[in-house]
């Protein structure tokens, strides 16, 4: 199985990959979030409910009373007084003072407690204040107000990424499959898509399902394909035969002006029948790159126009390539036919440096382009019908549109301008060292059905 080509991502593939998984990204973010709020909200109205209700003041109650109780009943006896004292110190992990009625310190069994002492214990017998005794939290236990916050801050962070590689992963699948149905888009028919571990229940089916749909379109365009290239192979017989009966009827003394309108719908059908084989070598991905002459390739396409060689201009420091003879010989043959057809005859053959790329054109006599034309005449089936001139001609718009087929094979594109001096400049540019190789992702393999 061969892969996808890695290239730039496709506005589907690219709203896809960004919108989807943002979405689910942000999304999750706020479910946790939200989730954080709420359970915050339960546990300060849980503990509002419990620090603020009767029954915890009631205990609060219980423990000052039971503590000042104990403490009351040993203070005039400072040993057992300041042993008590230390025992809870020691027992509860608090830091202890005690203080007599004026505020004296009397024991402290570890930091000075501050004005705000977690628990204050008026220690009384029979009504008459004996002193105060004090708990707080000291370097036994000391105090750590943002534990709480930093331990909700990781889980939320921890809980973040795990949202952001599952939003990656349920989006992963459909960045793939709209990649795919950009490549099988762009004619690619041998697409396939492979989701391997990143696939699950509806994403296998549908992937399946895409797969199938891709098997059924090869199957279908490649019978047509095949179709086309039979007919226009065998066409070349009976046309080389009409051929030889014009050529008969010329030694006949048959009607010349009736012999040279057959000869001419003869070579029209002749080169219909060559564009629609190169068509078809490049629907297959027949092409034979091999080291080729840039001035014997156009001097060769020259030859068989009937142009006169003196037409060609090099102007490129260097004309090697790597092509295929047989679809770049056709490239040229429909430049000059067009240049013949739609620019009153060609005036040039150039070879010439393009944006770092070597490049033919055909510079015509003709009027020029209009406006807009510069691109629309490679498109199919596209006319220059002026006046009738496209059907006296015998155009039928694909010859251009053949040639940036061949173009792009090649690894370049096609051009067209209006020149200064009058008349119009039509050419195609190509990779010097041959047609570009591409890798494919991992996620998106070919395979034939």
């Amino acid at each position: 199985m061969s892969r996808l080509p890695r290239g730039p991502m496709s506005r589907l593939g690219c709203f896809i990959r960004a919108r989807l998984r943002r979405r689910l990204f942000v999304w999750f973010g706020v479910s946790i979030f939200t989730t954080f709020v709420v359970v915050a909200t339960v546990m300060s109205v849980m503990g509002g409910l419990m620090g603020g209700g009767p029954s915890w003041r009631q205990e609060m109650d219980r423990v000052r009373t039971f503590a000042g109780h104990r403490l009351a009943e040993v203070w005039d006896d400072p040993a057992r007084r300041d042993a008590l004292a230390r025992s809870v110190a020691e027992d509860l992990r608090f830091d202890v003072e005690l203080r007599d009625a004026s505020g004296v310190l009397l024991l402290r069994t570890g930091q000075a407690c501050p004005s705000y002492a977690e628990l204050s214990v008026p220690v009384e017998r029979d009504g008459v204040r004996l002193g105060t005794a004090l708990a707080c939290y000291g370097q036994t236990r000391p105090r750590q107000p943002w534990r709480g916050p930093m331990v909700l801050l990781l889980a939320g962070t921890t809980l973040w990424l795990a949202s952001g590689w599952l939003a990656r992963r349920l989006s992963r699948p459909m960045d793939t499959l709209a990649r795919a149905a950009q490549e099988l888009g762009a004619g690619r028919l041998d697409t396939r898509v492979t989701l391997g571990r990143h696939a699950t229940g509806e994403m296998s089916v549908l992937a399946e399902a895409f797969n199938d749909m891709a098997s059924r379109i090869e199957r279908q365009m490649a019978d047509q394909r095949e179709l086309l290239a039979a007919v226009s192979h065998e066409l070349r017989t009976p046309l080389a035969r009409l051929r030889v009966l014009v050529e008969l009827m010329r030694d006949a003394g048959g009607p010349e002006r009736t012999a040279d309108q057959m000869e001419r719908e003869v070579v029209e059908l002749d080169a219909l029948v060559g564009e629609l084989l190169a068509s078809s070598r490049l629907d297959f991905g027949q092409v034979a790159p091999r080291e080729l002459d840039g001035k014997d390739l156009a001097t060769r396409a020259l030859e068989r126009a009937g142009v006169p060689v003196e037409t060609l201009a090099v102007d490129a420091p260097d004309a090697k390539l790597v092509g295929d003879a047989t679809l770049l010989g056709r490239a040229l043959a429909n430049l000059l036919d067009n240049a013949r057809k739609h620019g009153q005859g060609p005036e040039a053959l150039r070879l010439l440096e393009r944006e770092g790329r070597l490049a033919f054109c055909v510079d015509d006599r003709g009027p020029g382009l209009l406006p807009g034309e510069e691109t629309r005449i490679f498109e199919p089936f596209y006319r220059k019908d002026r006046g009738g001139e496209a059907r006296e001609a015998g155009s039928l718009g694909l010859g251009l549109a053949l040639v940036q087929r061949i173009a792009r094979a090649h690894g370049g594109d096609t051009f067209a301008e209006n020149r200064p001096g009058g008349g119009a400049r039509v050419g195609f540019t190509l990779r010097r060292e041959g047609p570009a190789t591409v890798k494919a992702p991992p996620e998106v393999a070919r395979s034939r059905a």
